[in-house]
């Protein structure tokens, strides 16, 4: 029995080494995310468009599964970015299904918006705290934010870094980054709608400006997905109007 004992125990896998544990700190690992992704041009864009479309949960169910043909989001992003989740810079977000708008909502800088016009509330209102998560990762090098190295996990079977980013208030979002690529595959963050993730994938690297998209990203809140965004086509640093970021009253 105990040689039978010794034989199994011979056959377990080891536990694993590895040679950087403890290194890299967190501090290169955001500057090698910078890097992978698209150096300064991604650090710091000007805009970003995004066009495709959305599978939409709006009830937390297969059965409920509805597609919007068409989304898109235009972006101008700001300069400096204190606090992770609230709305920045300028942004807004339409979607249509079956020819015709769904929803619309907008950031001007000062007021949001939605389909409605003016919502008469500025970017830290519940809904838009929900909505902002991401963008922090290019500021997290900035005074005042501080950066934690969490446990090594995995994402869909990819080996992960994690790293908390802690802004300037009180703000914190995970991300998960490859180990090989150093591309974001998740995030998460408490909003007042509970635990929230994303998952991308699909990544494109584009050469001029240089520039690593993901085109599908899965949003779940609870663990349970909402909605999945695949987008088609983007562009980086073209000019976008002031008057795309206000939407007037019907």
């Amino acid at each position: 029995m105990r040689a039978v004992f010794a034989l199994l125990l011979a056959c377990l896998p080891l536990a694993p080494t590895y040679a950087d544990d403890g290194i890299p700190t967190a501090k290169t690992i955001i500057e090698r995310v910078y890097a992978a992704a698209g150096g300064e041009t991604w650090r710091r864009p000007l805009t970003l468009y995004l066009g495709g479309y959305g599978i939409f949960y709006p009830d937390g169910t297969e059965a409920g599964r509805k597609i919007n043909e068409r989304h898109e989001m235009y972006r101008v992003y700001p300069q400096a970015s204190p606090l992770a989740h609230v709305a920045n810079g300028k942004v807004r977000i339409n979607s249509w299904r079956g020819g015709k708008i769904l929803f619309e909502n907008a950031f001007d800088g000062v007021q949001t918006y939605t389909q409605a016009g003016p919502t008469g509330t500025a970017g830290d209102s519940r809904e838009w705290k929900e909505n902002f998560g991401f963008g922090i990762i290019r500021y997290a090098l900035d005074p005042g934010m501080t950066l934690t190295r969490l446990p090594d996990d995995s994402v869909e079977g990819r080996a992960t870094y994690t790293i908390r980013v802690s802004d300037t208030g009180e703000g914190t979002t995970l991300f998960s980054i490859d180990k090989e690529n150093y591309r974001v595959l998740k995030i998460g963050f408490a909003t007042p709608k509970g635990w929230h993730e994303r998952l991308y994938s699909e990544f494109i690297d584009q050469s001029s400006p240089r520039w690593v998209q993901p085109m599908r990203v899965r949003l779940y809140y609870n663990g349970i997905k909402q909605n999945e965004i695949v987008w088609q086509k983007f562009e980086v640093n073209k000019p976008i109007a002031d008057a795309v970021f206000v939407i007037a009253k019907p």
